[in-house]
């Protein structure tokens, strides 16, 4: 779900809150340099017994507006794991279309180089078609709130 914070930037939360469920929460999208394609965001997994975060680097989003709508697109299904990362390999994606017309994505939140002292995954399950086309919309207007 697509939100805005205190000073009007755009955070998209994926995932139900909540006590018990981890979500995570996309917010901060920057461009620290000028006249670059260089967009970075801070990425939150929360819940009950989890707090981590970490900043992701990408290379103007590095297709993950793309990778979603893909996925979207496919609704039907497809076979196997289809994957993603950003370009420091901070935030990974794998995507399983399972029966029922869901699909199963495993987000992956990684320490920053050099350190890469931790990860954690968590899945959120989410139907395929519609509500995945509003996820890849609602990661697109995040992605895209940051001019150069």
């Amino acid at each position: 779900m697509i939100d805005y914070d205190e000073s009007g930037s755009p955070t998209v939360r994926v995932g139900d809150p909540g006590p018990r469920p981890v979500h995570l929460l996309f917010s901060e999208p920057t461009r620290p340099y000028d006249d670059d394609p260089t967009l970075d965001f801070l990425v939150k997994a929360r819940g009950q017994w989890v707090s981590a975060e970490t900043l992701v680097r990408t290379w103007d989003g590095d297709g993950l507006y793309s990778f979603l709508s893909s996925l979207a697109e496919d609704f039907r299904g497809w076979e196997g794991a289809r994957t993603w990362h950003s370009l420091e390999y901070d935030l990974t994606i794998s995507a399983e279309h399972q029966s029922g017309g869901h699909v199963h994505l495993t987000w992956g939140i990684h320490d920053r180089p050099p350190f890469e002292e931790w990860h954690f995954e968590t899945t959120t399950v989410h139907a395929a078609g519609e509500e995945m086309g509003n996820l890849a919309a609602e990661v697109h207007t995040f992605l895209t709130s940051v001019t150069t």
